[in-house]
């Protein structure tokens, strides 16, 4: 299907009654909606919804360009349901993980093996729990796709039997048989599958509707597509990632679907100290650098801080805030000393439906935008009042978050190896723990972004749920 290039914006003023009340937004704003569009025309994403909050309120929500190309095109809305790939670490499996921490299920610095003996083989036996919440447990980037295989358990296994392929705690490598890892630790410390627990835990006591694994078919209309699978058939509701896709769906290092809105419930959720769900304490020690002491990259418990994974981001981000993206074009990033968050979701993956296949790429959404604000002088400045944010904090803070889509997103550009052989999907290199990242286009988004946001943001806005 041939389609146009014009840019299509489209602007939805439903708010949800549940977790939004109606209020005006910042005109002064507007002016990210011209550089949006032309990422879109430039088909580097076929659309996107973009929601900044700060300071209890949400002051930016809109939805931009197209929620689907392939096989027809369709307008994206503000409640489109996205797949959030590799977000699902800090959405579900994080939090379940730090709610047994405070029930005293175990210590961080406790083996895998002690709870889950199986895991206690070929060279795996003093892995811990931090190790892989942090990244440094050595494992690799994924499970083997190159052969036919199903099912959870399968996977269990095979992650189980995985050797290290590097010595744990001594380099910082993206594994997703980490947080596989750590889903089979849920169920087994929890008696529940990982998709029961995080609804009764976490979305549910959120008030978090719209997020869940394995999406319902009345959620199909308005779930964003991503890429055609290995038989050409499009995702539609059915996870992208296909490790995550042969487990049935349920995977601790993906398989969540959820809404801007949700994101934003669970981002000021967090800023407001964890709403029963967990305690701030919990989630100061959970954002907080947790890597080696020898460690480079910095992470949290789950959570992005400074690794490889942020290194575009840029020089002026101060250490503070935390993050994460997904592989399919999703991204949040929270801080605290500000009171903000931002959550910017795309599904820059479904260019790749496109006949051309060139396309799918975000990663122009950022370092460019760093370079510009060094280029002109903009340092970074306090908060000046409650309501307001001014140069440094609210530049920074966009470019935290826009720069962490680009890797995602400028992942999803290529072909995706089904193997774990040189890099794995967010572009570290196994023996290295170095990022391959390439592209420039939409890093014109965070620099129109944090040039517009050096001025006082209006006191008005809406409240999330």
């Amino acid at each position: 299907m041939k389609h146009s290039p014009k840019n299509l914006l489209f602007f939805a003023l439903l708010f949800s009654a549940a977790a939004f009340s109606e209020a005006p937004l910042d005109s002064r704003l507007a002016v990210l909606d011209p550089v949006i569009n032309e990422a879109i025309a430039q088909q580097q994403i076929p659309g996107a919804v973009l929601i900044v909050g700060h300071d209890g309120l949400v002051v930016y929500r809109k939805a931009y360009g197209s929620r689907a190309i392939e096989p027809r095109g369709e307008a994206m809305t503000l409640d489109t349901v996205f797949d959030c790939a590799s977000m699902t670490k800090v959405l579900a499996t994080t939090p379940a993980i730090m709610q047994l921490w405070e029930q005293g299920k175990f210590r961080m610095s406790d083996p895998v093996a002690k709870y889950l003996p199986e895991f206690g083989q070929n060279g795996k036996q003093d892995i811990t729990i931090r190790q892989l919440l942090v990244h440094y447990s050595g494992l690799a980037p994924d499970l083997d796709l190159t052969k036919p295989w199903e099912g959870k358990e399968t996977a269990y296994r095979m992650a189980f039997e995985a050797p290290p392929v590097w010595a744990p705690g001594a380099a910082f490598i993206y594994s997703d048989i980490n947080f596989e890892v750590l889903g089979a630790l849920v169920e087994r410390l929890s008696g529940e599958s990982l998709d029961q627990y995080a609804e009764k835990h976490v979305f549910g006591p959120l008030g978090m509707k719209q997020t869940r694994f394995l999406p319902p078919p009345s959620w199909q209309s308005r779930i964003a597509p991503t890429d055609e699978d290995e038989k050409h058939h499009m995702l539609r509701g059915v996870v992208h990632d296909p490790t995550a896709r042969r487990m049935g769906g349920v995977a601790g290092h993906a398989g969540v679907f959820s809404t801007a809105d949700d994101l934003a419930m669970f981002a000021q959720a967090l800023l407001d100290g964890g709403r029963g769900v967990l305690t701030p304490a919990t989630i100061a020690k959970m954002t907080a650098p947790q890597q080696p002491v020898n460690g480079t990259a910095l992470r949290g418990f789950g959570w992005d801080i400074d690794s490889p994974l942020s290194s575009n981001r840029g020089e002026l981000l101060p250490v503070g805030g935390y993050g994460h993206t997904g592989f399919t074009g999703t991204s949040l990033w929270i801080d605290p000393a500000t009171k903000t968050y931002i959550v910017l979701l795309t599904n820059a993956v479904h260019m790749n439906a496109l006949p051309t296949k060139e396309k799918g790429s975000a990663i122009s959404l950022r370092t460019k935008a760093v370079n510009w604000l060094i280029d002109n002088g903009v340092t970074a400045a306090p908060v000046c009042c409650s309501r307001a944010l001014t140069s440094g904090s609210a530049i920074t803070l966009l470019i935290a978050a826009l720069s962490r889509v680009a890797i995602s997103i400028g992942s999803a550009r290529g072909p995706k190896n089904p193997a774990h052989s040189v890099k794995s999907k967010s572009g570290i290199s196994v023996a290295s723990a170095t990022v391959g990242v390439s592209g420039d286009s939409g890093e014109r988004l965070a620099v129109e972004i944090a040039s517009i946001l050096t001025l006082p943001l209006c006191t008005s806005g809406t409240a999330p749920g």
